[in-house]
């Protein structure tokens, strides 16, 4: 298999890093994506790392050009039917995800079980704390808005959600659920950026012989659950 990195800030730089380690192939690095080389392209699976206004440009490119892509750029979800649409159309395979480290999906899967028992028992209302570093351009995360959905559709209420911006940190994921007489909290923290360019490998890998759109976290459960 072989890779293109589209946007190489540090993200792109710890996939490159995560590829080398593997020994997968990383075919190109680019900030300018439009420009890469069409006829290589096509032997190439994307991942792409960039900023919301980057990927809105460059995702019909994107679809008409490469093998398959990974999608972790967040921010997008505006337009979200359409791309998935557009890759439909144009028969590329494409994995997209808020977070792709396994734990934070993890943690998807918890916030859903418990957001549904303490909606049918009643009596909590939840929150989501999300910490990022000061560079980071969307606010709340894209993880933050995974994980309010699951909450606010199990409970049938509206989760406070809260951003902060702050220093280097990489992520940290808090969903809470305060009741009357005690507080249940799920916390996730990552440590760096290597556990979210390991899980775009990951995906990147999942990507053969895949057909069709599909969000990570459904074909990693499929993984383990076997």
């Amino acid at each position: 298999m072989k890779v293109v990195i589209s946007g190489y800030g540090k993200m792109g730089r710890m996939v490159e890093k995560i590829l080398s380690g593997r020994g997968i192939e990383c075919a190109g690095k680019s900030e300018d994506i439009q420009g890469f080389d069409k006829a290589l392209a096509k032997d190439c699976v994307c991942i792409d790392f960039t900023v919301p206004s980057a990927f809105k440009a460059n995702y019909r490119f994107l679809a008409e050009n490469f093998k398959a892509v990974v999608v972790g750029t967040t921010g997008w979800g505006d337009i979200r039917d359409e791309v998935i649409a557009y890759f439909g159309q144009c028969g590329t395979p494409m994995i997209y995800a808020s977070n792709f480290s396994v734990g934070v999906n993890v943690l998807f899967a918890a916030a859903d079980f418990l957001s549904s028992m303490l909606g049918k028992a009643g009596g909590y209302s939840p929150y989501i704390l999300e910490m990022h570093h000061c560079h980071k351009l969307d606010a709340p995360s894209g993880t933050a808005k995974s994980l309010e959905a699951i909450v606010d559709a199990n409970m049938g209420t509206k989760a406070d959600v809260e951003a902060v911006r702050c220093g280097e940190i990489p992520g940290i994921h808090t969903v809470g659920f305060e009741g009357t007489v005690d507080r249940i909290t799920l916390r996730h923290e990552a440590f760096s950026r290597e556990g979210f360019a390991s899980g775009a490998v990951d995906a990147a890998l999942m990507t053969e012989g895949l057909s069709g759109v599909h969000e990570f976290k459904e074909l990693l459960f499929k993984k383990i659950r076997g």
